[in-house]
C-alpha cells in the first residue's frame, strides 16, 4: 500500500529555544501532549540524541483506553528539526524556524492504515494547537 504523508503546522508566538525545551523535556511534554480534554499524558520519557528512544504513554482520563507513543530518533539538530521513526516503522520530521520572534513548526508524518487520514490529521492537529497554547502561555 502506498504511503500517505500528512503535514501539520503552526506558527507560535515564542522563540525556537524555547518551543525547543516545551517540545522536548518530559516535564513539559505531559502538559499538552493529548489531542482533547479527555486525555492526557501521564509520563513521558525522552533521550532526546540520535538512535535515542522516546516513549510517551497517551490514555483517557477515565482510563479505559490508552496506548504508549514510542520511536527512535533518525536525527536531531537542536532548535531546528528532529526526525524520528515510530516502533511501527513510520517515519515523522518536525521542523522549527524563526520567522520575525516567533517559531514556526511543521511535521510531516506517514499515515498509518488503521483509521482515516483525516482523523489522524484531526488528531496531530490538536495535540501541535495544545502545544501553541500551552508555549504561548509561558512565553
Amino acid at each position: 500500500m502506498e504511503q500517505t504523508n500528512v503535514t501539520i503546522q503552526a506558527t507560535v508566538k515564542v522563540s525556537p529555544e524555547k518551543v525547543w525545551t516545551y517540545w522536548t523535556s518530559p516535564e513539559h511534554i505531559v502538559q499538552w501532549n493529548s489531542a482533547s480534554d479527555d486525555w492526557h499524558s501521564p509520563r513521558a520519557l525522552n533521550d532526546l540524541r540520535e538512535n535515542g528512544r522516546f516513549s510517551y504513554r497517551m490514555e483517557s482520563k477515565d482510563g479505559k483506553e490508552g496506548f504508549d507513543f514510542t520511536g527512535t530518533y533518525d536525527e536531531v539538530v537542536p532548535y531546528e528539526r528532529i526526525a524520528y521513526t515510530l516502533d511501527d516503522g513510520r517515519k515523522v520530521l518536525t521542523t522549527f524556524t524563526e520567522k520575525e520572534g516567533k517559531t514556526e513548526i511543521v511535521s510531516v508524518f506517514e499515515a498509518e492504515n488503521t483509521f482515516p487520514v483525516e482523523m489522524q490529521k484531526a488528531g496531530w492537529q490538536a495535540i501541535l494547537d495544545r502545544f501553541q497554547a500551552y508555549a504561548e502561555s509561558l512565553g
